[in-house]
């Protein structure tokens, strides 16, 4: 009886039918993570990296818009530097690893050979790497420096390597400056890392930058965005939504527009943690009412009670508006830097640390077929 009900039932429309998914309907992960040199001769593509980590990360997203992007850095010396790896795990939240990376400096290093065994095996075997079939995890190992071979406690690369293909990552060994000693060993790495060997400038490469008619506008919309965040919560959760706010406030004018480009399309909200309390009433993750009075904003703290929820809900509506006007401008700003690209000649350098790992990642994220 049941069956013939539900038989009638799709007949007349009234409930849907089951669909077939696509082998490639799953959402996507891309994991990247970068293995970077930090002793003092890597200063210039540091500073590189600190501009361009949202343009790789949007160049991600715009090559699978579906995809969840996560990222992680280690960061190596050498033993006798301050650390000899730092690490940050992979996460989705961006805006917390930027905030990391604008705490490095390049500082130690000397006797050339640096600990990049230990720091690839810490990428490989201690990153908390997603085990779904529908990943991509990637490694960029970033230096100018050849491994110490010479260190007993080291597990050396060919072993992490094969460890890296038994886990499904692809390791890539992108390498400043023209050390041919460097060369020798980035090379092996890349063959036996599945991966690409990727020579730049010492410095990072002069990056591409395309000015466009709506970056001001971006930029000012982005600041309107910021001033509806309200900070509640514990005061080290408070500074730390302010540290991001003042973090992108602070940002060159490129890089500022970038992390707009970038939380428009992903739509993880102004930043990217909890804490901020429009965001988090209107996902339902907290209620205004139960907050105690002592984590509230000051300026909600003075209001009575409905006047608070008139308040919070004034401020997520005017964000609702500007992040549409920001939609808007994200769109065409792409159209538009997609037609400055075309017009580049096709012998134009493309060397940059941003250029070659978002090229690098175009190739290597194809979506991964789900049985």
């Amino acid at each position: 009886m049941r069956m013939t009900f539900v038989y009638l039932a799709l007949v007349a429309g009234l409930i849907a039918p089951l669909s077939v998914q696509p082998a490639y309907a799953q959402k996507q992960v891309v994991e990247v993570a970068f293995v970077l040199d930090t002793t003092g001769s890597m200063s210039g593509l540091i500073e590189n990296a600190k501009r361009k980590i949202w343009s790789i990360a949007t160049s991600i997203v715009d090559a699978n818009p579906a995809a969840e992007v996560r990222m992680a850095l280690v960061a190596y010396r050498d033993i006798g530097d301050e650390y000899v790896t730092k690490k940050f795990d992979l996460t989705t939240d961006i805006q917390g690893l930027y905030a990391e990376l604008l705490k490095f400096k390049a500082q130690g290093g000397g006797d050339w050979a640096e600990s990049v065994n230990e720091a690839l095996d810490v990428a490989v075997t201690k990153l908390k790497w997603s085990q779904e079939r529908n990943t991509r995890r990637i490694v960029f190992l970033v230096g100018d420096a050849p491994p110490h071979m010479d260190y007993q406690q080291d597990r050396k690369y060919p072993e992490v390597l094969k460890d890296a293909k038994a886990r499904g990552i692809i390791v890539n060994a992108v390498q400043a400056g023209p050390a041919r000693d460097t060369e020798r060993f980035w090379r092996e790495i890349a063959q036996l890392g599945d991966g690409k060997y990727i020579p730049i400038p010492q410095d990072g490469g002069v990056a591409l930058i395309i000015e466009t008619p709506y970056d001001r506008e971006i930029l000012d919309i982005q600041i309107r965005l910021n001033r509806t965040v309200l900070p509640y919560g514990k005061r080290a959760q408070q500074l730390n939504v302010r540290e991001r706010l003042d973090n992108v406030a602070a940002a060159p004018q490129s890089t500022a527009t970038d992390i707009a480009v970038y939380q428009n399309k992903v739509r993880k909200g102004v930043v990217s943690t909890d804490g901020d309390l429009v965001a988090d009433t209107a996902s339902g993750r907290v209620k205004l009412e139960s907050i105690p009075e002592a984590e509230l904003p000051d300026d909600l703290r003075k209001l009575a009670p409905p006047a608070r929820v008139a308040a919070v809900e004034k401020q997520a509506a005017e964000r609702k508006t500007l992040d549409d006007q920001l939609t808007t401008l994200v769109r065409k700003r792409d159209e538009y830097t997609t037609a400055e690209r075309k017009k580049q000649p096709q012998n134009a350098k493309k060397d940059s640390f941003d250029q070659v790992v978002e090229d690098t990642l175009r190739m290597q994220i194809k979506p991964v077929p789900v049985n």
